[in-house]
């Protein structure tokens, strides 16, 4: 007998089979289930770039800053902290009352190490933690860090709310090496998971913490108390909009995170459902390239789909609200501070033909991945094939879960079993500066998405940038990185849009904040 895919990976993960995902309770006040995206697979938020395992951090982790509202840095973890006139010496001291889920307190040991571990993939984490740094611990509670040069992003690298947060997790794990993810899901957060609560390809449910400190302050964005109004949490995976939508309007989901435009009707037109914005400042898809292996490793090809990708064309395939779209021509957010459209290449289909011809193009099949049950991934792969194919481009669009997309974008391999474009869609404040932004990182296999950039003038960039001590040197330098990338095109922007999410009436308390989270909320009979 053949099993269902699914289960083939949950006996592989030595996880339990799982029931029907609506054979559930409906209604409950004590149970929030939530559909999102996709389907959690990892538990490693410091080696998955992927953001279910970074949501997955929110709910089990603690970090020492968290970003407001108006996305100012502000304590967490930390009690207290200080630092030196010149800016070198920085020290904090954690709260009083943090503990793990295994009730061992928390300590700066554990925090030297997570930073430790946090900073070997990420790029603010590696600036932080650059030779001639030092991290340490004072004492149970205060932690030390040592810089060689002035360096102003400190606490913004400790506040970053999504790419790899710098989670806190006990130290013993921690130790576990970067090439081996962690498997063991003790946090300090507000909610826990146990490994018999994670279901392959059907739910993951988190239990509230009872013994969670949280903050006084009230919450603001992701900083102030993170308060487990429910007992549980279930993320239910349900790839097919339909059910979900149809699971929404009974009763049996809560929210619908990332709900399909074609669908906002219906939401709006039940009383007993609510539409609303999932974050607060957004999401940008990417027409992402493999540098790795042809076509694309040519950058006069990459040059050319400057010319092919049109959010003019394109995004509306998607978003067809006009209003929750906007074409912001750079590859920084319209609302970074660094944002400039110089020198941004008008896009024309004509002209990008002509570029695929002279870029010396042999026909190499382009690999398409599409995510059929990520409706954002999958329609615009699809709009991304037939423009390739009219821009004179041999096309294979492979059809594929977007947990199987997930796992091919780590294949360097040429040819079909390996890949040359997918579509995601990283969020905004993921890419408001040359530091911050995960896809413009060129640092080739070391810290680069998949796609792997490899660019040592880019990585010079990024190092300037962060050194920078004046607004007008940060705007020129973001110029030039706009145009570097614009040579060596890491990947080119679709637009910018807004994520919307359906949700029963009945919930209060749901935050605006930089990415969903999901405490909170208070749910009514």
């Amino acid at each position: 007998m053949r099993l269902p895919r699914r289960a083939t990976l949950a006996l592989a993960a030595g996880l339990p089979l799982a029931a029907p995902a609506l054979a559930q309770r409906r209604g409950d006040p004590r149970v929030l289930r939530v559909k999102l995206f996709g389907d959690l697979r990892a538990l490693d938020p410091f080696i998955s770039p992927e953001y279910m395992a970074r949501n997955h951090g929110y709910m089990v982790y603690d970090t020492l800053f968290a970003l407001d509202l108006r996305l100012r840095p502000r304590p967490q973890m930390v009690d207290e902290y200080s630092t030196s006139p010149d800016g070198l010496t920085w020290t904090f001291r954690l709260r009083n009352g943090l503990r793990f889920h295994d009730g061992t307190p928390v300590t700066s040991e554990d925090v030297v190490a997570s930073l430790r571990r946090w900073a070997i993939r990420d790029g603010h984490g590696a600036q932080m933690l650059a030779e001639g740094n030092q991290l340490e611990a004072l004492d149970a509670r205060r932690v030390r860090l040592t810089l060689a040069r002035p360096w102003g992003l400190v606490l913004d690298a400790l506040a970053k709310p999504s790419g790899l947060p710098a989670f806190i997790m006990p130290a013993r794990v921690a130790a576990t090496p970067m090439s081996t993810p962690i498997t063991d899901p003790t946090g300090s957060g507000p909610y826990m998971l146990r490994r018999e609560d994670w279901r392959l390809g059907d739910r993951t449910t988190y239990r509230r913490n009872p013994d969670y400190a949280a903050r006084a302050e009230e919450p603001d964005g992701l900083a102030g108390a993170k308060r487990a109004r429910i007992d549980t949490v279930e993320w239910v995976f349900l790839p097919d909009a339909t059910t979900a939508l149809n699971a929404l309007q009974t009763g049996e989901l809560d929210i619908f995170e990332e709900l399909p435009p074609d669908l906002f009707g219906v939401v709006t037109r039940n009383r007993n459902l609510r539409l609303a914005a999932q974050d607060n400042t957004g999401v940008q898809p990417i027409f992402r390239m493999n540098h790795a292996a042809p076509p694309f490793d040519n950058p006069r090809l990459r040059q050319a789909m400057r010319l092919l990708v049109d959010p003019a064309e394109m995004m509306p395939a998607y978003m067809t609200d006009a209003e929750r779209w906007r074409d912001c021509k750079s590859f920084f957010p319209c609302a970074s501070p660094v944002h400039t459209s110089e020198n941004w290449p008008t896009p024309n289909l004509d002209a990008a033909r002509e570029a695929v011809r002279a870029s010396g193009y042999d026909g190499t099949p382009v690999v398409v991945l599409d995510a059929q049950d990520s409706t954002i991934s999958s329609t615009f792969a699809r709009v991304a094939a037939d423009r390739l194919r009219r821009a004179g481009m041999n096309v294979d669009l492979q059809a594929m879960d977007w947990a199987t997309l997930v796992t091919r974008r780590m294949s360097r391999a040429p040819g079909p079993q390996g890949w040359s474009l997918f579509v995601s869609a990283p969020a905004a404040v993921d890419l408001m500066d040359p530091v911050s932004h995960i896809a413009l990182r060129s640092a080739c296999e070391r810290t680069a998405l998949p796609g792997w950039p490899c660019d040592s003038e880019m990585e010079r960039l990024r190092d300037a940038y962060a050194a920078a001590g004046t607004e007008e040197e940060r705007r020129r330098l973001a110029a030039a990185t706009q145009a570097r990338a614009l040579e060596v095109v890491p990947y080119v922007p679709i637009g910018m849009m807004s994520l919307v999410r359906g949700h029963a009436a009945n919930l209060s308390g749901i935050l605006e904040a930089a990415v969903p989270v999901y405490w909170n909320i208070a749910k009514s009979a």
